[in-house]
């Protein structure tokens, strides 16, 4: 198959315009790292099937036991974990700064 012409001339002396799909480009680049952050959940998911069928099939693990739910015990151990790890992602929402600016300088 050829390719198109275009790559075979090589990168434009000018540069194409960034291609955008909403009014303010913010929003693209917020886009693009949701879709950035799907990726590497799949690519996440992917490992951890892989990993569990490696070990279920050397007998590890029982795949049975992949499937159910956690115990009240287990859920208490991770509750903490959870709720510093949720915390920690709704922070951004509540409009907190995050690090302190340089306090204002006299002129």
């Amino acid at each position: 198959m050829k390719n198109p012409d275009w790559v075979d001339q090589g990168p434009p002396e000018t540069p194409l315009p960034e291609q955008t799909f909403f009014e303010d480009p913010a929003i693209d680049r917020a886009f693009a790292v949701t879709m950035a952050l799907a990726t590497e959940v799949w690519v996440l998911k992917d490992r951890v099937m892989a990993l569990e069928a490696a070990l279920a099939r050397s007998g590890v693990v029982d795949s049975a036991m992949l499937a159910d739910e956690p115990d009240n015990d287990e859920r208490a151990a991770h509750e903490s974990q959870r709720q510093a790890f949720v915390a920690g992602l709704l922070d951004s929402l509540t409009g907190r700064q995050a690090s302190a600016g340089a306090p204002e300088m006299e002129s």
